[in-house]
């Protein structure tokens, strides 16, 4: 798997919107927070755009996608926010142009499908990471989030432990391999398609958003079923983000599925739909313990 190359200050980056319109007010202040690290930042063409053909929409989407890996000044590219429909423009990306271009991708929830999507035909590291205009706005975004982004100039490794948020193991062990994962909804829905998640000799991350505990399930029983979990090494449990009442029964449900099983799992990372919200290199080498429970993952860049 290709790493893209450390942002510099000075480096241009650019912010698209391949699953939905940004809110401006919000954008513009997560683009203050990108240029205060001393990146030059530039709007795709199309990140404001609605419209009401989803043909449309789509192209306008791509262009966007394909631009910010075409242009040899682009060295990163930040999603603006999540949404819906990345899973129909997948077929369309020129993935040679992409693994011709090697640079940073950024982003999680409806972008996990890209994430994945990318580094199947691309062989390129991305991240699943917070994004511009809904996580790094005004009223959202924490210190701990900003700085998770830093991670894309230093180099250095993420080590993820009990000093950065309580965690709880559901299985006891140690794993190894390439992290891998996303959004669960996301996940699921690429089941069966060439852009299906690769967790042979994996650990694989799993987060959600305001689903309800009997989809959890239902989800988690499809990817078993599917074989995703036949040769993992390991599962980190980011955010699940729900309502009290039904944050209690997903966790019943998340111990009840992973409490019998053969790797190692761990819950509680601050990763997702969440503040803060840290970011993370998929596709790198990996490694969960749980006595005491950490997740130590190689840098994404070189």
């Amino acid at each position: 798997m290709n790493k893209p190359r450390a942002l510099k200050k000075g480096d241009k980056v650019t912010i698209i919107a391949p699953a939905g319109p940004a809110d401006k007010k919000q954008l513009m202040q997560g683009k203050r927070v990108l240029e205060e690290m001393g990146l030059d930042v530039i709007l795709g063409k199309h990140v404001f755009d609605v419209e009401e053909d989803i043909y449309t929409l789509d192209q306008k989407r791509l262009f966007d996608l394909h631009e910010a890996f075409r242009n040899p000044d682009i060295s990163g590219i930040f999603c603006a926010n999540g949404g819906f429909g990345t899973a129909r423009i997948a077929p369309q990306i020129d993935y040679a142009l992409i693994k011709r271009n090697p640079k940073i991708f950024w982003g999680y929830s409806d972008i996990t499908y890209l994430l994945n999507a990318i580094q199947n035909f691309s062989d390129l590291v991305t991240f699943h990471g917070p994004m511009v205009a809904s996580d790094l706005n005004d009223e959202e975004r924490t210190t701990e989030t900003v700085s998770s982004i830093l991670s894309l100039f230093t180099g250095e490794p993420l080590t993820y432990d009990s000093k950065i948020a309580s965690l709880n193991t559901f299985t006891s062990g140690t794993g190894e391999g390439r992290l891998v994962g996303g959004n669960l909804t996301l996940l699921t829905n690429g089941l069966g398609t060439p852009y299906q998640v690769n967790t042979d000799g994996a650990i694989l991350l799993i987060e959600e958003v305001l689903e309800p505990a009997f989809k959890v399930n239902l989800m988690l029983t499809h990817l078993q079923q599917a074989g995703v979990f036949d040769n993992v090494k390991g599962v980190v449990i980011g955010n699940f983000q729900a309502e009290p009442d039904e944050h209690k029964d997903i966790k019943k449900v998340l111990q009840d599925f992973f409490t019998k099983v053969s790797f190692p799992v761990v819950e509680n990372f601050q990763i997702g739909h969440c503040q803060p919200n840290y970011g993370v290199p998929l596709g790198v080498n990996a490694r969960l313990t749980t006595s005491p429970p950490c997740l130590e993952v190689d840098s994404g860049v070189r």
